[in-house]
């Protein structure tokens, strides 16, 4: 085992980055998210979910990893992407489980929103904000809470 005190890096922060699209429209009873249901990815399965979302790559600023998730996922391009929040989570201290997740919201956009992973998302639908469907993957309904009341911070935590 290396000693902290003789390297430093030994207790770093080490973090996982990855963005997150919420579409939002104007619905009969006010504003709606389109979500995604999970399946077969091995993480919050049978969970609501953003329509867009995955790791930023190496090289790439949030906002463009936002842009190329909705584009991969659900076919949309030309998203006017609003920045919601940067969120500090984790789940027990393994480095997998320390993140660092950027959300976004668009309400415009290019093309019909369209499952495209159809092995990893069984169903796109939207939702009133204020009936989201259940279950929402836990940190992603604190986020959506804040979009519906207007309370999102630029920075927030979850599971500390």
């Amino acid at each position: 085992m290396i000693d902290p005190a003789v390297d430093p890096a030994v207790d770093r922060f080490v973090v996982v980055p990855a963005a997150y699209v919420f579409l939002l429209r104007d619905g009969v009873g006010g504003p709606e998210v389109l979500l995604q249901l999970r399946t077969n990815t091995g993480y919050m399965d049978d969970h609501w979910a953003a329509a867009a979302a995955g790791h930023v790559e190496k090289g790439e600023t949030a906002y463009d990893a936002a842009r190329r998730e909705a584009l991969e996922e659900i076919g949309v391009t030309d998203l006017d992407l609003t920045f919601v929040t940067a969120m500090q989570r984790t789940r027990g201290g393994e480095p997998i489980d320390e993140r660092i997740d950027f959300f976004f919201t668009a309400r415009s956009w290019v093309g019909e929103p369209r499952i495209l992973e159809t092995a990893k998302a069984a169903e796109l639908r939207w939702y009133p904000l204020d009936a989201l469907p259940d279950p929402v993957v836990p940190h992603e309904l604190a986020v959506l809470e804040g979009v519906r009341t207007g309370t999102s911070t630029a920075y927030s935590t979850f599971g500390f």
